[in-house]
């Protein structure tokens, strides 16, 4: 019989579970943050807990927050257990779990008073966010924050009644500053490029439509440092319930299964402190660039490379996709001869044994990592995690077949079936708008590259134009397989 977590049963849990070796008693808020999901649990709630287990940083506990839907069904279920959540971190050869607990309370989502209340307290010193690429309210086609998106113009219009994160937080900066209370850091744990960059110029640029002093104190006075995160932490379904109930005994509303790696380099700019994160292998800089650089390129571009042959080949999960000898090798001439060579230097890494790395991650076959997951929002990712390196790629004169192949293989992906004629269900926040121009793209394939939102200049280069359009020609006529096969047989 499985144990239903909560404070109270942590002790009746089985003996191979670890726990928090600290009393919820001894922990006081020092972080509110918003977006409370998966990859949030499996790490800043996993570092803080591992140094909450040294004995330190206890005032550094964390008040979960929420503006949308998901964080409500998120509270719901994290609430009857008291806050805990079950981490199973997980190598090819074997899983733990853990119960970690420095999240002590959850506000009540989109509640503007109570959330006001946390964020201006004192004791609040870090104000962190997972909200997605998506939810900065970038304009896609000029990579500027979008001022005139909904949203941002209801907070403009009523921010003492924010709708959004960054209303919320605003609201509470402008009450603190009057107050004379310190701001608080605004630290983004998203996967995007400059995440500090871009939180500030959404705090400033929403602030400056109503306040253009507040903007002004916002740029001089808030820090918001960039960092690089990376945790694969796939969504939570039957399968992770039911693996953590049969194989560790818990009963767990929505357990995080992760990978056993983890990541995390931040720039070292937090005025009003921060938790001493080092001690559990954090690492401190004063630019994360090189790191950030490294990571979104070989790492997310090679999630890229292998999501839409894998989609298309009804290829489900991650790791079966790395055990198909065309997807594999695909990644690896893609990554060694495109990616590589135009990835700057990295202090202290070397970049291959970082692609050994990954490619042993993307192979793990207990994380059950799926194959749609990395095929999600390639609107929003392809313009950050592939068209950059081939800019760099066609600007040193180099050649980009592969990456042109992978653009080619999103485009078919999204006419909304794979090659055995499976439907496939939208899987992109303008699918609808996406699988009309990949039907149009079959009989002009420069109607793809017409979205300058995602190519911009890039789409004018003749080397990267012919070669998607004779790879997406081929994908229609021979079908994925053949287009990998004949691609690896190329000299």
């Amino acid at each position: 019989m499985a144990v239903n977590l909560s404070l109270s049963t942590l002790g009746t849990l089985p003996a191979e579970v670890g726990r928090p070796g600290y009393g919820r008693a001894a922990l006081s808020p020092g972080i509110v943050h918003f977006g409370v999901g998966n990859f949030h649990r499996a790490h800043m709630a996993w570092y803080l807990d591992r140094l909450m287990d040294e004995g330190r940083d206890r005032d550094w506990a964390i008040l979960g927050a929420g503006v949308m839907a998901g964080d409500r069904r998120m509270r719901d279920a994290l609430e009857p257990q008291d806050w805990l959540s079950t981490v199973v971190t997980q190598s090819a050869a074997r899983s733990e779990a853990r119960v970690v607990g420095p999240m002590i309370g959850f506000l009540p989502v989109g509640e503007p008073d109570a959330i006001h209340e946390a964020l201006t307290h004192p004791g609040i010193r870090i104000v962190s966010l997972t909200v997605t690429e998506g939810g900065y309210f970038v304009d896609a086609e000029t990579g500027l924050f979008d001022a005139t998106h909904p949203l941002i113009a209801a907070d403009a219009g009523a921010p003492h009644a924010p709708r959004t994160v960054f209303g919320h937080m605003l609201r509470a900066l402008a009450a603190r500053r009057a107050a004379g209370v310190p701001a608080f850091t605004v630290l983004s744990c998203d996967n995007v490029p400059h995440n500090g960059d871009v939180t500030r110029a959404a705090l400033a640029g929403l602030a400056g439509l109503f306040d253009q002093d507040l903007a002004a104190w916002l740029r001089a006075e808030v820090a918001c440092p960039n960092g690089m995160v990376d945790r694969i932490a796939p969504a939570t379904g039957a399968r992770e319930r039911r693996i953590l109930r049969e194989e560790f005994g818990v009963e767990d509303a929505w357990p995080v299964f992760c990978e056993d790696f983890a990541q995390w380099v931040l720039e070292d700019r937090f005025p009003a402190g921060r938790p001493a994160l080092e001690r559990v292998g954090v690492t401190f800089v004063e630019d994360v660039t090189p790191f950030e650089t490294m990571k979104i390129r070989i790492l997310n571009g090679g999630h890229a490379v292998i999501a839409y042959p894998s989609g298309l080949m009804d290829i489900e999960f991650v790791h079966e996709a790395m055990a198909h000898p065309l997807v594999a090798g695909f990644l690896d001439r893609v990554e060694r001869e495109e990616i590589l060579p135009v990835v700057p230097p990295v202090p202290g890494t070397d970049l291959e044994a970082y692609l050994a790395k990954i490619v042993e991650r993307f192979s793990n076959p207990k994380i059950g990592d799926t194959a749609r997951r990395l095929c999600f929002d390639g609107s929003n990712r392809q313009p950050k995690f592939i068209v950059p390196t081939v800019a760099d790629r066609l600007a040193g004169g180099g050649g980009v077949e592969g990456l042109a192949l992978a653009s080619a293989l999103w485009c078919r992906y999204c006419a909304g079936t794979t090659d055995g004629g499976r439907k496939i269900a939208p899987n992109d926040p303008a699918w609808d708008a996406l699988k009309l121009r990949a039907a149009e793209a079959r009989r002009d394939p420069l109607a793809w590259l017409a979205m300058r939102e995602v190519y911009g200049v890039v789409a004018d280069a003749a080397p990267f134009r012919e070669a998607f359009a004779r790879h997406l020609a081929a994908l229609w006529r021979d079908g994925t397989e053949a287009v990998l096969r004949g691609y690896l047989r190329a000299p």
